[in-house]
């Protein structure tokens, strides 16, 4: 295998797929081969891959204030590790059919918080959630907005959402992530990337 594009004709084979397990989301087994860095083709392979859709993220911030939105919501995930189910997030979804990326970050910011995002939505990150095991990949990014009125409980009864909007100022939120109060990568990288470009977005 060289550094050439990768071309899904000619360095994977599938050699079978079936799904396993449909639900709210589905598993899929492959059997398939890949081409190898030393040259020549893998032995067949089996992976299982969680199927949940694609998905974007925002991070409303108001420079005027310096404070951003963060959600908090119970999550099954962490729970069923041992660790404190309502968890702090960004505002977050899943990409309904012939929906945008940024289409989504601004409906799901109206949904689950309330807010109205009218500027430009900044672009933060694009990239895999957990490559090894979930084709899920998430489009970030960062809203500049006004959240004077920020705040209250929000989500949709009948996704049996209830989201608490929490406002805090930058230093907090990064206080926070310091800690290990926020554990989820979208928020992560979101309040990383947020740190590095405040000053310019606070100045402009």
């Amino acid at each position: 295998m060289n550094s050439t594009p990768f071309d899904p004709q000619r360095d994977v084979e599938i050699l079978a797929r079936e799904t396993v397990f449909q639900g709210y989301f589905r598993v899929d087994r492959y059997t398939l081969r890949h081409r190898l860095f030393r040259g020549g083709w893998s032995r067949p392979i089996q992976r299982e891959l969680f199927e949940r859709g694609h998905a974007a993220a925002v991070l409303p911030y108001d420079p005027e204030r310096d404070r951003v939105l963060l959600i908090e919501q119970f999550r099954i995930g962490p729970y069923a590790h041992g660790g404190a189910p309502w968890q702090i997030e960004i505002v977050a979804g899943i990409l309904h059919e012939g929906e945008s990326p940024a289409e989504l970050a601004r409906r799901e910011a109206l949904e689950e918080a309330g807010c109205v995002l009218t500027s430009e939505l900044l672009p933060v990150a694009a990239y895999y959630m957990s490559p090894g095991a979930v084709s899920e990949h998430m489009t970030l990014f960062c809203a500049l907005t006004d959240l004077a009125d920020a705040g209250g409980i929000h989500g949709l009864d009948h996704e049996d959402e209830d989201i608490r909007v929490h406002v805090p100022t930058f230093d907090e939120a990064m206080a926070w992530l310091a800690a290990g109060r926020i554990q989820n990568s979208p928020a992560i990288i979101a309040l990383q990337w947020l740190a590095l470009n405040r000053p310019r977005l606070r100045a402009g």
